[in-house]
């Protein structure tokens, strides 16, 4: 049986002290894997649900083959990790802000998600997700245009990281970010609220539809359940 408790790395960071603990869950005798910034946890491999379905309900809006997409927010690697599960992934580029974040997957750190850094259609990129779609440059070496971009850095639109995240939530950033998609192209968002109707109607004035879906879960410490939220919307396709 695994030790009840063991902090596997320990780094400082621009953002504060960022550490990567493993626990043993009584309640299931599991080991869980979490992510704590300062006094904040960001998150767990007890609840990766719906980090895996913004990549499923994301590429699934998408048509065509040879897909080229961009992940914002690496974290433990289970949103990366279901991209991958789609063959018509062609490159998957993978932009993480905390250089600890990447080392954790490089070392293979994480087991349930080792395997991202073995494919090789995955490339990750050490920056500022929002600075990036800000500049309007592109995201390292990923295409000019994209077939999806899938976020989940922020716990809602409305409760950020860091204030510089903000402006991406507003009708000019949702325009810039349309802007790096291919026709038919997806933004897609996790958020850890319900979903938003003001949010939703937002994406719909700038992309040509927008869905949010709820995803539930079981949640074992509660014996009940627990949802999030995760939007998906699209540009309009080719002729249309």
């Amino acid at each position: 049986m695994s030790r009840r408790f063991e902090e596997i790395d320990w780094q400082q960071t621009p953002w504060g002290e960022i550490s990567l603990r493993r626990r043993l869950e009584p309640s299931l005798l599991v080991d869980v894997h979490e992510v704590k910034l300062g006094e904040e946890f960001l998150m767990s491999s007890l609840f990766t649900v719906a980090e895996v379905e913004l990549a499923r309900l994301g590429l699934a809006a998408v048509e065509g083959a040879h897909l080229d997409v961009v992940v914002g927010g690496l974290g433990l690697g289970y949103t990366a990790v279901a991209a991958l599960e789609d063959e018509r992934v062609r490159t998957l580029t993978v932009v993480e802000a905390l250089a600890p974040v990447i080392s954790w997957h490089e070392r293979q750190l994480l087991p349930e998600t080792a395997s991202l850094t073995l494919d090789p259609r995955t490339t990750l990129l050490e920056g500022d997700f929002f600075a990036l779609a800000r500049a309007g440059r592109g995201f390292g070496s990923a295409p000019a245009l994209l077939h999806a971009v899938l976020l989940d850095i922020d716990h809602t639109p409305h409760h950020v990281l860091h204030p510089s995240h903000a402006d991406l939530y507003t009708h000019d950033g949702l325009v810039g970010l349309a802007a790096r998609l291919h026709p038919g192209g997806v933004f897609a968002l996790w958020s850890d609220d319900p979903p938003e109707q003001a949010f939703t109607e937002l994406l719909a004035d700038v992309f040509a539809d927008a869905a949010a879906h709820e995803v539930t879960f079981a949640n074992p410490l509660t014996g009940g359940t627990s949802s999030n939220t995760v939007y998906v919307a699209r540009t309009s396709p080719v002729g249309a």
